[in-house]
């Protein structure tokens, strides 16, 4: 039992590296921006950069009208944050801040829009945004690279 335990130290020792964690992270990050920038993207007039469609704000009048915000203002920022803050977590740049928006999104979500998806989905970004919120961006990431000149 002892040699059994020694091996699952050691091996925890490895895995929990910078390296592995930073890819882990990196991992995470890309995972959850691509769930919100492919979200992002329905919402976007299609052969346009950024107009936002007439769908987008039929859906806000509609679908998503239990969003306490008046529902053009609320299309707006939701195409805004799903591609914004994809962007940043993909960089790894401001990480904690742009998973703590998309937190702030998936609660909105959550309790006005679906609210039977919490353990179908929502959880499962949930889970996402608090690691990245708690570890942050990791090694592979912009806020590393920042964090090491400011150190310099």
């Amino acid at each position: 039992m002892t040699r059994i335990l020694s091996l699952y130290d050691r091996a925890v020792a490895l895995v929990a590296t910078k390296l592995p964690e930073g890819l882990m992270l990196l991992f995470m990050r890309v995972v959850l921006a691509g769930i919100f920038w492919r979200s992002g993207q329905t919402k976007i007039a299609e052969g346009t950069w950024f107009t936002i469609s007439d769908n987008a704000y039929a859906l806000f009048e509609t679908e998503y009208s239990g969003v306490p915000l008046p529902s053009h203002l609320a299309a707006v920022m939701a195409a805004t944050s799903e591609h914004l803050f994809p962007v940043l977590l993909v960089f790894g740049l401001f990480t904690r801040g742009a998973a703590l928006a998309l937190l702030g999104m998936t609660m909105v979500i959550q309790i006005f829009v679906y609210p039977d998806a919490f353990w179908t989905e929502h959880s499962l970004w949930i889970a996402m945004q608090l690691a990245l919120i708690v570890r942050g961006a990791g090694l592979f990431s912009l806020d590393a690279l920042l964090s090491k000149s400011r150190r310099a």
